[in-house]
């Protein structure tokens, strides 16, 4: 064979092994999603135990499949979530389509599907949103709650609740009716036994969740074992069993099976969904004193204020249009239980004044939080599309805000409450000139 070719022979030889090879890497690129330098710890059957199971870290696990639109659609986030999370919690992924077993052992019905593996190894289904963000937050309160069970200690023996469990109502057969029945408001109540070691971890989780729902939905604990004819009557077969009665009236039968996680996190952003599908739109409340104002507006996250036209610029028919628009966007918004309020134009300056409002004319309208002393101002149109562009704005974090004039409560005038009628505007004196003589001259 002459050496030319040979030099072709060769030649192709190399293209062959080259497509052959850029092929392996794709393969392997397809069932490993992650680079061998990312964050993300590539997990297998024959090290998940070891790593995850009995490790003193916080696991994130995801569990995808390579051909998963969503699970590439995630890829990104998810490595940025680790690399954001690297000394703090672990991160790590499973190909559930290659290792099929421990998709099984996890119950992972679908694709991408990730996992919060805490302080006692139980895995807690993740639910948020599909980003970085969203999966650190998620992993920064399972560090979070771990770090609060380690420095308050665990239960122990057969004392089912936590030493901090003074905002847990304890519940008895005898109470019962008249406790969570007969009252108003939302509760969920937890049927536990005192010997029960689910029991004893969902303890401080459901304490804390108790005070962070504190004066919004009321968290009860019943001990099945000692109050039988309540755990009969609902049917108590397990422990922890956790029911939910909805708010308003109820019956003997005003129950629901609670389905959601066994961390405080999960337990409060549960309720909160609940009470919030229950929950009346709010009302639009008028600014007449200041403790009108406190109670509208303090314990929300976000107050809406609103200032309309005087009376006398804008009659009833005028006022109730824009009173009807807000009430509209308060139904719309309803979830985010944020407080609404308006007031008449020049009733309360000090309020203008602080929100700054007086340059943009009436009506106007400002996002409150009270709490951080900031607020955003509309710049847009005081109409349903431009409030609910400027709302929907402030909801997904967009927007800038200031801080609110003087760092503090602006003075409250109190007023008479609108009584919903028109005004009449103010009569001219008429001057009587019949005793005027126009005749008469004053001289120097």
């Amino acid at each position: 064979m002459t050496s030319g070719a040979m030099s072709q022979v060769a030649c192709t030889i190399h293209g062959i092994m080259s497509r052959l090879l850029g092929v392996l890497l794709l393969v392997a690129g397809a069932n490993c999603m992650y680079a061998s330098n990312s964050a993300v710890v590539d997990l297998r059957p024959n090290n998940f135990d070891n790593l995850v199971l009995n490790s003193d870290h916080i696991w994130v696990v995801e569990f995808y499949a390579p051909w998963c639109g969503h699970c590439q659609q995630l890829t990104p986030e998810y490595d940025k979530a680790a690399t954001a999370l690297k000394g703090v919690v672990k991160v790590g992924a499973v190909n559930a389509d290659e290792h099929k077993s421990l998709g099984s052992k996890y119950g992972v019905r679908g694709f991408p599907t990730i996992k919060i593996f805490g302080l006692d190894k139980k895995p807690e289904d993740y639910n948020g949103p599909r980003s970085a963000v969203g999966i650190v937050d998620a992993a920064l309160n399972a560090a979070s709650q771990k770090v609060r069970k380690v420095l308050g200690g665990k239960t122990s023996g057969g004392e089912s609740k936590s030493k901090d469990s003074k905002d847990v109502i304890e519940l008895t057969d005898e109470n019962f009716d008249k406790t969570v029945l007969n009252s108003e408001d939302m509760w969920l109540v937890e049927f536990y036994a005192p010997w029960c070691g689910h029991c004893k971890n969902l303890a401080p989780e459901w304490a804390t969740a108790a005070t962070e729902l504190k004066g919004k939905v009321k968290l009860g604990a019943l001990d099945a074992t000692v109050n039988t004819l309540k755990a009969s009557k609902y049917e108590i077969k397990g422990y922890p069993t956790i029911k939910f009665f909805a708010p308003g009236k109820k019956d003997a039968d005003s129950m629901q099976d609670y389905d959601g996680g066994r961390t405080s996190g999960d337990i409060v952003n549960w309720a909160l969904e609940k009470l919030a599908e229950n929950i009346p739109a709010p009302e639009v409340v008028q600014i007449t004193s200041e403790k009108k104002l406190r109670a509208a507006c303090e314990d929300k996250p976000i107050c809406v204020v609103s200032v309309l036209p005087h009376i006398l610029d804008c009659q009833s028919d005028c006022r109730n249009g824009y009173l009807k628009t807000l009430s509209t966007l308060g139904e719309k918004y309803k979830k985010k239980m944020w407080g609404w309020v308006w007031a008449e134009a020049g009733a309360q300056p000090h309020i203008e004044d602080a929100l700054e409002i007086g340059g943009f004319g009436y009506p106007a309208l400002a996002a409150v939080n009270i709490k951080k002393m900031k607020y955003s101002l509309l710049k847009g149109s005081f109409s349903y599309d431009g409030i609910n562009e400027f709302l929907r704005d402030l909801s997904y974090g967009r927007g800038g805000t200031a801080p609110l004039k003087g760092a503090q409560l602006p003075v409250i005038i109190e007023t008479t409450p609108w009584d919903g009628k028109d005004a009449e505007p103010p009569q001219e004196e008429e001057i009587d000139l019949s005793d005027v003589n126009l005749d008469d001259k004053d001289e120097l």
